[in-house]
């Protein structure tokens, strides 16, 4: 028995095993490895959702996290270009550095739509590999979950059997969510939009919705009183039902069309944080969806 007491207290006397130290670029992929991982990961997120993530400082805070992640998850598709290298080079972390284990780009998994046939900068702000905004559709959250778990084994394969366990159980609520999200969406189908900048391709693709016209002349370019006048004649014969913007996006062009074309406007949460209601990938959907359906009623 005393040797059994012994015994014991050396186990509870060892130190817990370290927590995997997650440093996510958005606050989807945060949200998305914390559901994974729970208290078996340690995530940092170095935006929020309410800055636009094309355009970051790459400040000494963010390096110094940087420096001891064991995990880096991006969106990739040159979504972090600007700001993200950078952190990484200075850093001087060899873990997270772009082909070994410790990063991983989110759009390497999923089906990239509006890749551009051309590259010039002329026509703004355009990525290469494709529209960056993948989170927008929740389709493309469990493809991304699934490699996401993959990785997390491999690099912590002492607690691969927490991280599958937690994967399996977010993964099926997220598959009864989207059925619900789909049959709540229904009414959304073939409705014609207006967006401030081109981020919800994917959020479209799934929900069957129409972009009719795009309040910035080019993707990132500030719009003109001339080229907001512009769309707002075209929405006379394109009869859109509402103006979306997402919620880090100025309210000024999207205001302005919509005191001009009588056009209400949905202010969508875009990520986890965007609006009160989207604390979480679950209720980030729920919100967004119910903010699209009240144009509608």
């Amino acid at each position: 028995m005393k040797r059994l007491l012994l015994v014991l207290l050396a186990i509870a006397a060892m130190p817990a095993a370290a927590a995997l130290k997650v440093f996510a670029t958005v606050p989807e992929w945060g949200a998305l490895a914390q559901e994974i991982g729970g208290d078996q990961v340690q995530v940092f997120v170095a935006t929020t959702a309410l800055q636009d993530p094309h355009r970051i400082d790459a400040r000494p805070s963010l390096i110094a996290r940087a420096r001891s992640a064991d995990l880096l998850i991006a969106t990739g598709a040159e979504l972090e270009i600007g700001w993200l290298p950078p952190v990484q080079r200075e850093s001087g972390n060899s873990r997270i550095q772009s082909g070994q284990a410790g990063y991983f780009e989110a759009a390497q998994h999923v089906a990239m739509l509006e890749i551009p046939a051309r590259l010039d900068r002329a026509d703004g702000d355009v990525h290469a590999g494709g529209n960056p905004h993948i989170q927008t559709d929740p389709r493309n959250v469990l493809k991304i979950g699934e490699a996401l778990v993959q990785r997390m084994k491999q690099i912590d394969p002492a607690n691969a059997a927490g991280y599958d366990s937690r994967w399996r159980v977010f993964s099926e609520r997220w598959r009864a969510s989207l059925a619900r999200w789909e049959k709540s969406a229904a009414p959304l189908r073939g409705v014609a939009v207006i967006t401030q900048h081109k981020a919800w391709a994917y959020l479209f693709d799934w929900l069957g919705m129409r972009e009719v016209g795009t309040l910035e002349p080019k993707p990132g370019v500030e719009p003109t009183v001339a080229h907001l006048s512009l769309v707002r004649d075209q929405a006379a014969n394109s009869r859109p039902r509402m103006v979306i913007r997402a919620a880090y996006n100025s309210a000024r062009p999207a205001e302005w069309l919509s005191a001009e074309a009588k056009l209400p406007v949905v202010v969508l949460p875009f990520t986890v944080g965007g609006t009160p209601e989207a604390k979480d990938l679950t209720t980030l959907f729920d919100d967004t969806v119910a903010r699209l359906l009240k144009p509608l009623k």
